[in-house]
C-alpha cells in the first residue's frame, strides 16, 4: 500500500484560486490512503454472453437507431426514450428524450409497489393480510394474474402477481385495499411522486392503463427504480423472482433480463402507443446501473438492447473513489497561531463515474484564503475541494479544519508581526 502523499501548498494571496498542475493532480489522485480505487473487473475482459440471447432462429428487420447523450459521445440506440443511471453516485451514463413525457404502460407498477411498500414499512399492512377482490379488479384487462372475484388474496401473493406477472387486477385489489378505491390511491402516487422529485411524472390510475394524462419520463422511471432499490431493500427479491404461480396458473417474470440472469429486477411494459418498455438493474464487479428504456418495436427488441446498453455501460465505465471523508487534502498556512499550519479535510467520500482511463484527466484544486486568520476551530470550513474535467458539472467538496489552532498571545504576535516586518524590510 502506498503511503498518503499530502499535496504541497504555497502561501496565496487571500480570496486567490490554485488548480494544482497535471503531475501533481496525478500524484494526488494516485496516492492519499490509497484514494483512487480504479480496477478493470474481471467480466469487462471478454464476458460471455447468456446463452438465450443468441440471435433468434426468425430474425426481426433492422429497426433505425439514432443517438443518445452519454459522458463519452453520442451513442446509437433504437429506444426512443433512455435514461441509464450509475446507482452508487447518481451520475447519468446516458439519456435520450430522458425528460420527455411518455406512455409508461406497466411501467407504472413501479410508483404503485413504492407506495404498498411504504405502507408494510409503516406497519398499516402485512405481507399476510388478505384483501378482497372487488368486481372491478375481477374484470380487469390486460395482464392478468387471475385473482378470485369475491374472494380474498395475501398481500405477498399480490405482490408478486403485480411486479412478476404485471397483474392490472393485482394492482386494484391492492389500491383498493389501502386507500378504499383507485382514485384515492392514485392521489397517494401523484403526492409520493412530488416528494421524490418525479417532476414529469403524473398517475391517473394504478396500473398504467392508456389514459391521456398518464405519463411519465425515463428519468423519472429511472428515479423510483432507484429508489425502490434504496428505501426498501427488504422487498426487491420480490422483483427478481423468475416466475410465480397462483390459482394454479404459473406465468414467467415478464422482464427478461431478469429470466436471462442478467438484471436482478425491475419491470416491464407495453402499450401501442409507448412501445416495450424496460425498466432494468444489474450489478457486476461491485458497480450497480439502473437502466429504463422505453419506446421500443418489440418485446425482443426490449430485451436484446436493454442487454447490449448494460454491456456498453459496464464496459465503459468504472467507479473512482477520489477522496475519503477525513482525508487530509492540503494544509493551509495560519497567521497568527499557535500552529504554522492548520489541515483541511475533506467532509465526505467523493466517488464518480468515469470512462476508464480518465482517472488522470481529473483535475483537482483547493480554494481557500490564505493566510488564515487564528483562532481556528476544529470543524471551521476554510475552503473546498474543486473537481473538473470529469465530464461532469463542477464539483466542489466543503473542506474544514481537522484541528484548532489557538490564537498566539500578546508577545508571541507582535513578536510575529515585527519578524514580519523585518522579513519584508
Amino acid at each position: 500500500m502506498t503511503d498518503p502523499v499530502t499535496p504541497v501548498v504555497a502561501a496565496r494571496p487571500a480570496g486567490t484560486y490554485r488548480t494544482k498542475d497535471a503531475m501533481h493532480t496525478r500524484r494526488f489522485l494516485l496516492a492519499g490512503a490509497t484514494s483512487l480505487l480504479v480496477s478493470t473487473p474481471a467480466w469487462a475482459a471478454g464476458r460471455r454472453r447468456h446463452p438465450a440471447t443468441a440471435t433468434p432462429a426468425t430474425a426481426e428487420p433492422a429497426i433505425p437507431s439514432s443517438p443518445a447523450n452519454s459522458l463519452i459521445g453520442p451513442i446509437d440506440t433504437i429506444a426512443r426514450w433512455a435514461c441509464i443511471v450509475d446507482y452508487t453516485t447518481g451520475a447519468v451514463i446516458l439519456e435520450k428524450a430522458a425528460d420527455e413525457r411518455m406512455p409508461p404502460s406497466s411501467l407504472t407498477k413501479m410508483m404503485t409497489a413504492y407506495v404498498v411498500f411504504s405502507m408494510l414499512r409503516a406497519g398499516r399492512l402485512t405481507l399476510e393480510q388478505t384483501l378482497p377482490v372487488s368486481e372491478k379488479a375481477w374484470r380487469m384487462q390486460g395482464s392478468k394474474m387471475f385473482v378470485p372475484l369475491r374472494g380474498a388474496v395475501a398481500v405477498s401473493d399480490l405482490i408478486q402477481g403485480m411486479v412478476i406477472q404485471s397483474g392490472n387486477d393485482a394492482c386494484i385489489v391492492l389500491a383498493e385495499g389501502i386507500a378504499g378505491s383507485e382514485d384515492q390511491f392514485v392521489s397517494m402516487m401523484n403526492a409520493q411522486a412530488a416528494q421524490l422529485g418525479m417532476t414529469n411524472s403524473h398517475f391517473l390510475n394504478a396500473t398504467g392503463w392508456p389514459m391521456d394524462g398518464h405519463y411519465m419520463s425515463a428519468r423519472d422511471v429511472a428515479t423510483i427504480a432507484m429508489h425502490l432499490i434504496h428505501d426498501f431493500p427488504e422487498y426487491y427479491h420480490f422483483f427478481s423472482e423468475r416466475s410465480f404461480t397462483f390459482n394454479k396458473i404459473t406465468q414467467e417474470n415478464r422482464n427478461a433480463l431478469v429470466v436471462r440472469g442478467v438484471a436482478d429486477g425491475l419491470k416491464t411494459g407495453h402499450t401501442d402507443a409507448g412501445g416495450f418498455g424496460l425498466c432494468a438493474s444489474a450489478e457486476r464487479g461491485g458497480n450497480r446501473v439502473v437502466m429504463a428504456i422505453n419506446g421500443l418495436p418489440s418485446s425482443n427488441a426490449r430485451a436484446n438492447e436493454g442487454e447490449r446498453l448494460f454491456e456498453w455501460s459496464f464496459v465503459n465505465f468504472e467507479n473512482a473513489t477520489l477522496i475519503h471523508n477525513g482525508a487530509v487534502v492540503d494544509n493551509a498556512p495560519v497567521w497568527l497561531g499557535q500552529a504554522p499550519t492548520v489541515p483541511l479535510v475533506a467532509t465526505r467520500d467523493v466517488t464518480l463515474t468515469l470512462p476508464h482511463g480518465w482517472q488522470n484527466r481529473v483535475h483537482v484544486g483547493v480554494d481557500y484564503r490564505s493566510p488564515v486568520p487564528a483562532p481556528v476551530v476544529a470543524g471551521q470550513q476554510l475552503g473546498e475541494m474543486v473537481i473538473t474535467n470529469t465530464g461532469l458539472a463542477e464539483i466542489r467538496i466543503p473542506l474544514v479544519a481537522g484541528a484548532a489552532v489557538p490564537r498566539l498571545g500578546l508577545m508571541g504576535r507582535a513578536s510575529a508581526v515585527l519578524g514580519r516586518k523585518l522579513g519584508h524590510g
